[in-house]
């Protein structure tokens, strides 16, 4: 009558369960069906190729960077290959721990102290962030081998040739060339470098940033099978060769480079030199003083000489050339005697009586130096004396018959403005206006509005005026060649690894302006009796050189830092092929730190000795 308990029939609620639970089960099994059928017949060979991929390795071959070279071909930079031991910071362990073990491991492998390794770290990636950070060049090919058979063990560590830039001349030119570094991820960023990956070296600062498209290469790479280990087997699959940068050839004269950078170091003091072609624009030399050698940035980099550059008060990473801004002095006078001439507020053959003062009013006046009179003068005769009164009267002349007139062929001779060369970091300076200053004034940022004596102050290369070396450069080789505003360059033209130019580099002037040739003679005129004749400023420099030297002094009050020594000038008379500008900061008159300065480069460039003799070396001034 009575079933066995096996034999009873199940209840609803538990038979409900059971449905439920066998529908969750087909579910899940018609998901992992349809899924694993998505993958072997959707996608599958999508993931065949990706898994072909896992057997290949991707190397990549750097492509030599092209070389930089002078005016005659000579290198003056050039790479270096070394087999270095290197970190990457960023490819470490996340885990602090972990991060330390590997460099534990590194440090008893390399046999390198654990704390150097982990100094090293934190010092160069202070100074230089974006490279990886060099612990010991030219290491034993044994060690390489060893880091490149551990991957594993040793991530963010990497063993093998480096090519890093060389420098063979050292100092010489260290200003123009800038250097080398791993792009960071801002350079990635930017649309110029959109082929390119993390890890790759590009030009920072100098030609090496201005040109960095001419001189990088396109890297190479060789794809080769690996085993399961990621360990490459013999077969090669392919090589790609790298293709070479191209050398960058410059218009610079290691003579006449050599010359300036001794003659500025013979000082003992800050400045700057620029001589540059006075037709073409093109540099033949320009350095800042004091200097240093570039390869410092090289890796393996020493942090304690990098500190004592940055940390140095006399700032030597700093181009005075480019970017150093100062009152001129009296190298000024031609730019404001054009000026003049070409607004008709004076002729060449006016006369302007210098009494040896010129009362400004409210008890300020304008002497000579040394307190002096220069009785009637015309303007060949100011330049040659160098008369602060007869340009003083000129100044206010400027100021009063004339729409700013001293601005105008200021502006239009480059100052107060960058001119274009081919080297990042120019500055623009400051050439003072009435609209400058009047603005400040309203701000409450000065305590007056313009005034005549601020266009005095500007006519004698004064007050609020601040101009590099290259921007005087510029104005002179205007007033020279009839009138040319130059684009001042370095590069000449670029050529290929067998020798053949790819491109030419000829800038065109950036604006003509119409200097009256009875202006440009008389200028020229007072200059080149400013400088050989003896009555000149600088003749205790120049009397009795064999090549007629346009010039002119100039010493320039920086308060609260003592005097500016200037000296610019063109050469030979009265046909100028060279212009050259020198200045010293503290260096007094300019005919006792500058002109010596310039005066050595003059030798270089016409082959004299300071006897007068022709030299095939030149020899450098002395202070």
């Amino acid at each position: 009558m009575f079933r066995s308990e096996e034999q009873r029939p199940m209840n609803a609620q538990f038979a409900v369960r059971v449905a439920i639970l066998g529908g969750i089960a087909l579910v899940l099994f018609a998901a992992v069906f349809f899924r694993l059928w998505y993958l072997g017949v959707l996608s599958g060979e999508e993931y065949l190729a990706q898994s072909k991929d896992n057997q290949v390795r991707t190397i990549p071959i750097p492509a030599p960077r092209g070389d930089i070279l002078d005016a005659e071909g000579r290198v003056l930079v050039s790479n270096q290959t070394s087999v270095s031991l290197q970190v990457r910071p960023d490819q470490l362990p996340q885990s602090t721990s972990e991060a330390n073990r590997v460099l534990k491991d590194l440090a008893k492998v390399a046999d390198l102290p654990y704390d150097k390794i982990k100094r090293e770290i934190r010092q160069q990636t202070e100074i230089l962030p974006a490279n990886p950070v060099t612990l010991e060049s030219g290491i034993d090919p044994k060690l390489a081998y060893a880091i490149a058979e551990r991957k594993d063990q040793f991530p963010g560590v990497t063993a093998g040739e480096v090519s890093v830039r060389r420098y063979p001349r050292e100092e010489l030119g260290a200003h123009l060339f800038g250097f080398v570094a791993e792009i960071d991820e801002e350079g990635l960023k930017e649309p110029q470098n959109q082929d390119l990956d993390p890890g790759d070296r590009i030009g920072r600062e100098g030609l090496e940033q201005q040109y960095d498209d001419v001189l990088r290469g396109r890297d190479g790479s060789i794809r080769v099978q690996v085993d399961a280990f990621g360990r490459p087997q013999e077969e090669e699959l392919k090589e790609l060769a790298p293709v070479p940068g191209n050398n960058l050839q410059l218009s610079l004269d290691v003579k006449l480079q050599k010359a300036g950078e001794e003659a500025m170091a013979g000082t003992g003091l800050p400045g700057a030199f620029v001589a540059m072609d006075v037709d073409t624009g093109a540099i033949l030399a320009m350095g800042s003083y004091p200097s240093f050698n570039p390869g410092v940035f090289t890796p393996p980099v020493d942090t304690d000489e990098i500190n004592a550059l940055t940390d140095d008060p006399e700032v030597p990473l700093f181009n005075r050339a480019t970017a150093g801004l100062y009152p001129t002095g009296s190298t000024y006078k031609p730019i404001t005697a054009l000026a003049a001439l070409g607004e008709g507020v004076l002729g060449v053959d006016t006369v302007i009586t210098d009494t040896g003062s010129y009362d400004l009013g409210n008890g300020l006046e304008v002497t000579n130096s040394g307190g002096g009179a220069g009785g009637a003068l015309t303007v060949q005769g100011a330049l040659q004396i160098s008369s602060n009164v007869f340009f003083a009267i000129v100044g206010a002349k400027l100021e009063t018959q004339t729409d700013e007139g001293l601005q105008k062929w200021s502006a239009d001779l480059g100052i107060g403005s960058p001119t274009g060369i081919d080297l990042p970091g120019e500055a623009a300076g400051l050439l003072p206006t009435p609209d400058w200053r009047n603005d400040l004034y309203e701000d409450k940022q000065t305590d007056r509005p313009w005034s005549v004596g601020d266009n005095i102050n500007l006519a004698l290369g004064q007050g609020d005026l601040q101009a590099d070396p290259l921007q005087m450069a510029v104005a002179y080789a205007a007033i020279a060649n009839g009138g040319s505003v130059v684009r001042p360059h370095l590069a000449a033209k670029v050529v290929d690894a067998a020798g053949t130019t790819v491109t030419e580099f000829e800038p065109s002037p950036r604006r003509q302006l119409d200097v009256p040739p009875e202006a440009q003679s008389a200028i020229l005129a007072g200059m080149r009796d400013a400088a050989m004749t003896p009555s000149g400023t600088s003749y205790s420099v120049f009397g009795g050189f064999p090549v007629d030297i346009a010039g002119k002094t100039g010493t320039a009050e920086r308060p609260p830092n003592p005097t500016q020594s200037w000296f610019a000038s063109v050469a030979p008379y009265p046909t100028p092929e060279i212009v050259v500008v020198a200045t010293v900061e503290a260096g007094g008159y300019g005919a006792e730190a500058a002109a010596p300065v310039a005066k050595a480069i003059y030798e270089a460039y016409f082959g004299v000795s300071d006897s007068g003799e022709e030299s095939d070396v030149a020899a450098p001034a002395t202070a």
